[in-house]
C-alpha cells in the first residue's frame, strides 16, 4: 500500500483542458487508499464535470462559498477544507491561477482555500508552449516555490494548440508517483525500522480453552500505521485480533501466546531502530495444558499458573541502540507504577492509560494517555482518538531520537 494511504488529499482544480486527466488522478489516490476531496474553480466545470469526480471520490464537490441550488444551505468553509487535508494538489494549474496563488489574489473558493491551507501544497502547471516560457508564468512558478510550494514540473509532448513542446501536465501516475516519492524522502523515519507488538495473547488451558484480556490491538495497528506513515519499516507482532491493515511497509506476524510473540520479538529487535510494545502480554499462563478437552465432572476446576516471560524487561536487557517504549495499564498508584515499570525494565519512554480514565483503555476507539521518558519528563494529554494518540507518540519518540 501507498504512503498515501490513510491521507486527506484535496484536489484543486483550474480551468485547462488537463483537467480531463483529473478522473483518472482522483480514481488512482482512492485506489491507493486515499480519502479525496475535489475544488473547482467555477470555469474548469467546462472541462470535466463535478457529478464524475464526486462519484469517483465518493465526496462532494466544492466550487463556490454557497449552493445555487439551496439559498439556505450552510457555506462552503474554505478554512475547514484547507484544515481537513494532509496535502493540497493544485492539477491542472493554468498560468491565471498560478498568477493568483502567487500574488494572493483570492477570488474563487479554491484560491481562498490555498491561502487558508498549513499543509503542503503541490501544483502542476498545463499551458501551451509559448505561454509556459512566458517570463510572467516561470516568475510565478519561481514566487509559488519559495513560499514552500512544491512544483510537479510539465513535461514536453503534443499539446492543444497543435505545437510540441514543453506544457503538458504530468500524466496522473507520475504525479501519484512523484507525490509519494517526495512524502518518503522528506518522512522522519525514512530508514527506519520499527517493531511493534499489539493485541493480546491466549494462554492455552486445553486445546478448547484459554487464559485471555480484553485488549482489541488497535492502539498497536494504529502506531504501525503511523509509523508506516513516517516511511518506517515496520514490523508488527500481533496477538489474536480482528484488526487488519494493508500496507506495503507493514509486515505483519500473528501469534498466539506470550512464548510465541516473545520468540518473534527477539528475532526481529536486534536489527530494530525503535522497539514500542503495545500488547497486553498475559502475565501468567497454566502450569500444565491438558491434552484433552477437560470435562466438567466437579463444580470447581483449579489450575496452577506460573509466570510468563518477560518480554519487555527481556529487551530493556539487551538493548544497544535501540529506542525502547512500553506501555502500562494502571488501575492505582499509576504515575507511582509507571515510573517504577520504566526504571526497572530500562526503557526510554513509557506510555500511561488508567482504566480509571472514561474512554481509555480496552475495546474503545479513544485513549488518553500521559507520556513518562528517562529523563522524568511528564507529558499529559487529553482523551483522543487511538489514531491521533498513535501520532503524538510517534512525534515524542522522533522529537527524542533526535535530540
Amino acid at each position: 500500500m501507498s504512503i498515501l494511504s490513510g491521507k486527506n488529499i484535496l484536489l484543486g482544480i483550474s480551468a485547462g483542458i488537463a483537467a480531463y486527466k483529473t478522473a483518472s488522478l482522483v480514481r488512482l489516490f482512492v485506489k491507493v487508499g486515499a480519502n479525496v476531496k475535489v475544488v473547482m474553480t467555477p470555469a474548469s466545470k467546462e472541462f470535466v464535470t463535478p457529478l464524475t469526480l464526486s462519484t469517483l471520490s465518493k465526496n462532494p464537490v466544492y466550487s463556490s462559498f454557497t449552493s445555487d441550488e439551496d439559498e439556505n444551505a450552510v457555506w462552503n468553509s474554505h478554512v475547514d477544507l484547507g484544515l481537513w487535508a494532509d496535502l493540497i494538489l493544485v492539477a491542472p494549474a493554468t498560468a491565471n491561477t498560478l498568477s493568483k496563488m502567487s500574488n494572493g489574489i483570492c477570488d474563487n473558493l479554491l484560491l481562498a482555500v490555498y491561502l487558508s491551507a498549513k499543509c503542503p501544497i503541490y501544483f502542476a502547471p498545463t499551458m501551451d508552449l509559448d505561454m509556459y516560457k512566458h517570463p510572467s508564468t516561470l516568475e510565478s512558478c519561481k514566487m509559488l516555490q519559495s513560499y514552500g510550494n512544491i512544483m510537479i514540473p510539465a513535461t514536453s509532448g503534443e499539446l492543444a494548440s497543435g505545437l510540441v513542446g514543453e506544457g503538458r501536465m504530468a500524466e496522473p501516475e507520475d504525479i501519484v508517483a512523484f507525490i509519494e516519492n517526495d512524502i518518503l524522502e522528506k518522512s522522519p523515519l525514512k530508514g527506519k525500522k520499527v517493531l511493534i507488538t499489539a493485541g493480546p495473547t491466549y494462554e492455552a488451558i486445553d486445546p478448547v480453552r484459554f487464559i485471555g484480556n480484553h485488549s482489541s490491538g488497535k492502539m498497536g495497528f494504529e502506531i504501525a500505521k503511523a509509523s508506516a506513515n513516517l516511511g518506517a519499516e515496520v514490523v508488527l507482532i500481533s496477538g489474536p485480533t480482528h484488526q487488519k491493515v494493508s500496507h506495503s511497509f507493514i509486515k505483519v506476524i500473528p501469534v498466539v501466546s506470550a512464548q510465541d510473540m516473545y520468540d518473534a520479538v527477539h528475532q526481529y529487535f536486534e536489527t530494530s531502530d525503535i522497539a514500542i510494545l503495545s500488547a497486553a502480554v498475559a502475565d501468567f499462563k497454566p502450569k500444565e495444558v491438558a491434552l484433552q478437552k477437560i470435562k466438567k465432572k466437579e463444580s470447581t476446576l483449579t489450575l496452577e499458573l506460573e509466570k510468563t516471560k518477560d518480554i519487555l524487561a527481556s529487551l530493556g536487557s539487551i538493548k544497544k541502540q535501540q529506542f525502547l517504549v512500553g506501555f502500562a495499564l494502571e488501575t492505582n498508584n499509576e504515575l507511582e507504577n509507571a515510573k517504577a515499570k520504566l526504571k526497572a525494565k530500562n526503557l526510554n519512554l513509557i506510555v500511561l492509560n488508567s482504566l480509571k480514565d472514561k474512554g481509555a483503555g480496552f475495546k474503545t476507539e479513544t485513549n488518553k494517555v500521559t507520556f513518562i521518558d528517562d529523563k522524568d519528563t511528564i507529558s499529559e494529554f487529553q482523551l483522543k482518538s487511538k489514531t491521533d494518540v498513535a501520532k503524538d507518540l510517534l512525534n515524542e519518540i522522533i522529537k527524542q531520537i533526535n535530540a
